[in-house]
């Protein structure tokens, strides 16, 4: 099992063909979250939406993005953090109220979403999803503030935890990230239209040219008087989350004002000078292994090869065969070239383990198409605690590493060798000498902020 991708958020306004640009952007997004996806547009005179489970080219047609008409939309592409794997949870959220018809996208995941969600039942508020999104929507409708901008820094004021937002209304998009700036977003401008996207890639697929991220803690209105940026909360130092660098963006991505193929590259050279190991060939686990691997293999000065090849057309869902083919879930998504692979000695490169079962059929695969010798090397440090922050992992008593040392977790493996990225790498490798800037949280159990009950 790897980690779940996060969710994607994508907005533009105004641009005639927004939802067009917005289904493209998510387009660009789709490893963030593939459970479902959702665009809402300004119409001339209502905000529409469309929102299914499935992925972005499945739940958008000519015909339905043809019906999302007008010159704004946001958009989202999501995997299930709270509300689970529902067709109610998936986004945006749409809601009429106090300050007209208001539509809200979140990436991230709230702290304290079940005692805002009491507290609010409480005063007769009706949910009809488990989203911790449609909270906040709730907060922004019963907030007691004149205007909608105001409603949303008094929700912001409220809310505690990880979200990057996107909020439409018939007059306004914002965009806001929590103060401490755990999940990535973007602005970049497209001609006359400002563009907003969790990762730089969606970017590029639009043609918009990229400007800088949304500061933690910003909330950015862009209306008819044009742009401008409140701080609804300040005097939290930024904790962005590491992961994003490790395995979730995209490496052709500018995530947290750094390249993330640079940053893996370098995790990489810094795992190969501190696990160094005499072998034929370098061989990432596709994707999420490539750009380590290319780093390994540089400090190795051992070859680069790709010795497994990844089907990329592998479904939501597949019919297994009646009768039981060993490992069948490993093998439809990877194969291994067993004419590179025999007799030869193979680093293995991935990015993460999680609970150890993939990573320990991955391993058994190599070794059967011929391999003498396969050494796991890991561009990150062991996974040892959960996060709370939008990622979907296994709670502590799953995570193979919280619970056997470096030598079971190899022998459980059936690996030569294992090595893992240190800690002190992994900051190096993020220019973040000290390890300050960033969370750890999902390595250390050092949580910025933990979960109300």
């Amino acid at each position: 099992m790897a980690f779940k991708d996060e969710c994607g958020v994508f907005g533009i306004w105004p641009h005639p063909e927004a939802s067009r640009q917005t289904y493209l952007g998510l387009y660009a997004l789709q490893h963030r979250g593939q459970e479902a996806a959702g665009i809402c547009s300004r119409g001339a005179t209502e905000l529409l939406l469309h929102k299914a489970q499935g992925y972005v080219a499945d739940v958008f047609s000519p015909e339905t993005l043809d019906r999302l008409s007008g010159d704004a939309a946001i958009g989202h592409t999501r995997y299930s953090t709270t509300g689970g794997n529902v067709a109610s949870a998936a986004h945006p959220f749409l809601v009429q109220g106090r300050f007209g018809q208001v539509a809200l996208c979140h990436n991230g995941n709230l702290t304290n979403t079940e005692v805002l969600r009491r507290r609010l039942i409480e005063q007769g508020q009706v949910f009809t999803s488990p989203s911790d999104s449609e909270v906040i929507l709730a907060l922004i409708n019963r907030a007691c503030a004149a205007t909608l901008e105001d409603a949303v820094v008094e929700a912001l004021r409220q809310v505690e935890g990880a979200f990057s937002l996107l909020i439409l209304s018939d007059t306004q998009i914002m965009a806001a990230r929590d103060p401490r700036g755990f999940r990535p977003l973007s602005l970049a401008k497209l001609g006359d239209a400002v563009v907003f996207s969790s990762e730089s890639c969606a970017f590029d697929l639009v043609g918009a040219e990229y400007e800088r991220e949304i500061q933690p803690g910003e909330l950015l209105i862009v209306d008819a008087e044009g742009m401008r940026s409140r701080h609804p909360v300040s005097g939290i130092e930024p904790k962005p989350c590491v992961f994003e660098h490790v395995y979730f963006a995209r490496p052709d991505s500018f995530v947290f004002s750094r390249s993330v193929m640079g940053t893996r590259r370098e995790m990489g050279r810094l795992l190969a000078k501190r696990y160094p190991a005499e072998v034929d060939l370098v061989v990432p686990v596709p994707d999420s292994g490539v750009s380590a691997a290319l780093g390994y293999a540089e400090a190795c000065g051992a070859p680069f090869e790709f010795g497994l090849i990844r089907n990329h057309y592998v479904g939501r869902t597949f019919i297994e065969p009646k009768q039981s083919i060993r490992s069948f879930g490993v093998k439809i998504k990877l194969n291994p070239v067993r004419e590179l692979l025999k007799g030869k000695r193979v680093v293995l490169v991935d990015d993460s383990i999680v609970r150890g079962t993939t990573s320990r059929k991955i391993v058994q695969m190599v070794k059967e198409a011929g391999a003498a010798e396969v050494h796991l090397r890991i561009s990150s440090p062991p996974t040892t605690h959960s996060c709370f922050y939008g990622i979907d992992t296994p709670s502590r008593e799953h995570l193979i590493a919280a619970n056997h040392t470096v030598e079971e977790i190899r022998e459980f493996l059936g690996a030569d060798s294992l090595g893992y990225l240190t800690e002190e790498d992994l900051q190096t490798a993020m220019t973040d000498p000290g390890g300050q800037g960033f969370c750890y949280a999902c390595f250390n159990g050092a949580y910025p902020i933990l979960p109300k009950k």
